[in-house]
Formats: C-alpha cells, sequence, structure tokens
C-alpha cells in the first residue's frame, strides 16, 4: 500500500452475520475486506486448527480527505443493517499516526467558512486577522472542518450568533457527538459563555481536549464521554442549551428526536441538525413534526443538508417548511 496512513474499520460478530457485515464493508472500503476467526481449537483427531466463537470483519480507509464522508456513509449503512439484526459498535484504529500527522501537513490548509470563521491545521499559523481562527489537529476524531455538514453547522450558528448579537455572550451550547469539537470551540469562539461536548468516542474526548485547549477555551468547554441519555440523567454540569448541535447520521437523528432530544433545548432555543443526505431531509422533516419546532433555516452543500429549528410555539400562520 502506497497509502501513507489509514484507518482500520472492524467488528466482532457471530458467523450469521459475518457475510452481511462484509458485504456492507465491501461497498466503501477500496482494498477488501477480511474475515477472521478470533480463536482457534485444535482437534485431536486431525492436524487442522478449526475456527471458534466469534470473527473478526475488518478493512482500511485511506485517511484522506473523502475519509468523513466515506465514513458517514460505511457507517449509516451499519446502522441500517443493524436495524433487522442487532451489531456491536464499530471500532476504529489508526494505522501509521506519524505518518497521518505527516500527510494533514501537506494536504490540508485553512479553510474560510461563513463570514467570520476559518478552520486552521494547528501547525499552520491563521493567515488572516480578519477571522477567528479555529485551530483543529483531529488526531482519530471526526471534525475536520472539510466535510459539508460540519461547514453548513459553522455557517448557521454565525448567523444566529451574528443576530443574537450581544445576547450569545449568555448563551450556553451542547454539541452532541462533538468528535474534535470543532463546532463547540467556534460557538466559544464566537462569544458563547459555555458549551458542553459529547461523544461516545474516548478517542474523541481526547482530542477535543486538546483542541480546546490550543484554542483558550478548555476553561469555558466541558467535554465528557456520553451521549443524550447522559445529558438528561445529569451527568453534566447542564441540561439546557440555548443552541444544540447535531452533526450525525440522519438515522441517528431521528432517533434522538424520539428520545427527547429537544428537552435539552431552552425556551426559544435553536437546533441544528446536520449530517444530512439530500434524499433523506423528508425523514428529519417528518420527525420534527412530532415537535414544537419551528423551522428558521436550510443550507445545502453537494448532496448534504443542514437544518436549523427553534423550539416554542409556532408564530400564528406559519407553516412548517416540506423539504
Amino acid at each position: 500500500m502506497t497509502q501513507s496512513s489509514w484507518l482500520e474499520i472492524s467488528l466482532t460478530v457471530d458467523g450469521e452475520l459475518a457475510e452481511s457485515v462484509a458485504e456492507v464493508m465491501a461497498r466503501f472500503i477500496p482494498d477488501g475486506v477480511v474475515i477472521e476467526s478470533t480463536a482457534v481449537t485444535a482437534n485431536l483427531n486431525d492436524s487442522v486448527d478449526h475456527a471458534v466463537g466469534p470473527l473478526r470483519v475488518f478493512g482500511y480507509l485511506p485517511y484522506d480527505s473523502q475519509l468523513e464522508e466515506t465514513r458517514r456513509h460505511l457507517e449509516e449503512s451499519l446502522w441500517y443493517l443493524g436495524r433487522i439484526r442487532p451489531l456491536p459498535e464499530v471500532k476504529t484504529r489508526l494505522i501509521q499516526q506519524t505518518n497521518w500527522a505527516e500527510s494533514w501537513k501537506q494536504h490540508y490548509q485553512p479553510i474560510a467558512v461563513g463570514n467570520k470563521l476559518m478552520i486552521v491545521p494547528t501547525w499552520i499559523e491563521p493567515p488572516s486577522l480578519d477571522r477567528i481562527p479555529v485551530r483543529i489537529d483531529p488526531g482519530m476524531a471526526f471534525g475536520t472542518g472539510t466535510h459539508p455538514s460540519t461547514q453548513m453547522c459553522l455557517e448557521i450558528m454565525e448567523s444566529q450568533a451574528t443576530k443574537a448579537s450581544e445576547a450569545f455572550r449568555d448563551w450556553e451550547v451542547i454539541d452532541l457527538g462533538c468528535g474534535t469539537a470543532i463546532l463547540a470551540i467556534a460557538a466559544l469562539k464566537l462569544g458563547a459563555k459555555h458549551a458542553l461536548g459529547v461523544d461516545i468516542d474516548s478517542e474523541a474526548i481526547r482530542a477535543a481536549q486538546e483542541n480546546a485547549k490550543t484554542n483558550g477555551v478548555a476553561d469555558r468547554l466541558e467535554v465528557g464521554v456520553g451521549s443524550l441519555a447522559e445529558i438528561l440523567a445529569g451527568a453534566f454540569s447542564f441540561q439546557k442549551a440555548h443552541l444544540l448541535l447535531a452533526n450525525i447520521l440522519t438515522p441517528v437523528l431521528i432517533s434522538l428526536l424520539d428520545k427527547g432530544l429537544c428537552d435539552l433545548l431552552t425556551s426559544q432555543g435553536y437546533l441544528v441538525l446536520s449530517g444530512v443526505l439530500l434524499e433523506q431531509a423528508w425523514e428529519i422533516e417528518a420527525a420534527v413534526q412530532r415537535h414544537n419546532l419551528c423551522f428558521i433555516d436550510r443550507r445545502q452543500i453537494g448532496d448534504w443538508v443542514a437544518l436549523c429549528y427553534q423550539s416554542g410555539e409556532k408564530p400564528t400562520g406559519t407553516q412548517s417548511r416540506h423539504l
């Protein structure tokens, strides 16, 4: 392999599921998928070892500019397969991490987003004093600023911060599925009072903590392993946000909406949903109809859509937007 760094994707499943999982993964992994036994046992009647126990299905994604989008599609496809029969959590492992860091230095440059923000790799000095730098080193976590879903979240957040003006300085923000915490950090650098970032991936939390320190906002950013249930249960310092950000897969967004996502919003708080493919936007709209949310904004880049809603009663005569 000439690619300098790879992300290993693996699941350990029983023999009945292994072929189905491998078939789904092979749609996205260019160099093939491997199925290996997790243990072998010797048969005293012959000289051949036999596989026992569950099987490990794995493959490698090139760590390049397409990684985030490819991984999203792969995980979404596995999520749908998991609706038929539950699957274990996907495990990831970075191969040749040192070379990956060098690869980032070669291929990624600062990215201007919206009117005020600029995503800057930590190894590059911010090129413009006219924009607010958000310095990110992704490590093994999602959230580099290159994916359209992240950029649209940032654009909508900046727009709401600008409209709120000085009031934004009193806002608290929750970033659900925070990855590198790029969204939470940007909110703080735009002037928000306090942010909470949660993720089920401990590697993401480590990256988020380092990025918070780099950006000088560690004292205002709380991060931890968890998701909606942990926030609702009071595991963190606050449970309500003026701005709630969820840049996740569409099926997960719908599930979260039905499990109480809107309970995290203050009165008249804003909910930004991203990670939505254009062809799935109607599913989000249908899910939103079940909750007391008013349509505020919609952004689209290519095949990706981000949506913004506000909690509270809809103004008289206002109808929800159908996508």
